[in-house]
C-alpha cells in the first residue's frame, strides 16, 4: 500500500464553494467521508476526490476498501454561471 494517511474531508456544495473562505455547513452532513489522502494535505485544504472503483486504481492490483482517494490539492476554485 503507498505511504499516506487517512483523511475526514466535509463535502462542500456550491453555496459553500462561493464564500471566501468557505463557510460551515448549517446542519451536519449525514456521513464523513474518509479520504486516502498521499499528497500531504493539511486542515483547512480543499481536495478534489475521486470515489468507487476510480479511488482504488493506485492501489491495483490489489483490492482495498477505500471510499474516496484524494486526487488533488486545489489552490483556487472558479465557478461560472450560466
Amino acid at each position: 500500500m503507498p505511504a499516506g494517511s487517512l483523511l475526514l474531508a466535509e463535502v462542500l456544495d456550491t453555496g459553500m464553494l462561493k464564500d471566501k473562505p468557505a463557510t460551515k455547513r448549517a446542519t451536519p452532513m449525514p456521513e464523513s467521508l474518509v479520504v486516502f489522502d498521499h499528497l500531504g494535505a493539511g486542515v483547512g485544504q480543499t481536495i478534489a476526490v475521486s470515489e468507487g472503483a476510480e479511488a482504488t486504481m493506485p492501489f491495483r492490483p490489489r483490492s482495498v476498501a477505500l471510499d474516496a482517494y484524494c486526487a488533488a490539492i486545489l489552490d483556487t476554485i472558479q465557478i461560472t454561471e450560466n
